[in-house]
């Protein structure tokens, strides 16, 4: 289980708009809205590298829709 002083950047597809969100773990508050996965992925490696925060991709398609890949673990500045 992550260390609850970790910050964990969450990218996700709202089912509303099919927009791409970024978030952070334990908050309802949107940071930023995208129109691809792949320019939200982008923006929230770079928060999450700067912070040394963790970055979870959910996926947004087939069995595994909702369910999150593989934890990337970003060092710090």
């Amino acid at each position: 289980m992550a260390d609850a002083k970790v910050k964990v950047y969450h990218v996700s597809k709202r089912a509303s708009d099919n927009k791409w969100q970024v978030f952070i773990r334990g908050s309802d508050k949107v940071i930023k809205l995208f129109s691809t996965k792949a320019e939200a992925e982008e923006y929230c490696a770079k928060m999450a590298k700067n912070q040394g925060a963790t970055l979870l991709v959910h996926n947004s398609k087939g069995a595994n829709k909702g369910k999150t890949g593989a934890a990337k673990v970003k060092k710090g500045k």
